[in-house]
């Protein structure tokens, strides 16, 4: 199994509560090629997402984002 590893920040326009952040971590987690999506306490609009390239795209996790009602960008990557 190949895995080309990638990891891109996703910037969410609103001040979410800690339910809210878990439930956008929890969604994208369950997706096919994310190793894992957080948010740190200190940095709430931002959300390292940490992915496999090969099976889903950034653009594919920003409108998993998009379409829990959140207004989101991408504004990076490694």
């Amino acid at each position: 199994m190949s895995s080309h590893n990638a990891v891109v920040i996703v910037h969410i326009d609103e001040t979410l509560t800690d339910e809210e952040i878990h439930d956008v971590e929890q969604e994208l987690s369950t997706d096919d090629g994310v190793q894992a999506a957080c948010m740190h306490v200190r940095t709430r609009h931002l959300m390292v997402v940490d992915y496999d390239a090969e099976q889903i795209k950034s653009v594919q996790l920003l409108g998993k984002v998009q379409s829990q009602g959140l207004h989101a960008e991408l504004i990076g990557g490694i």
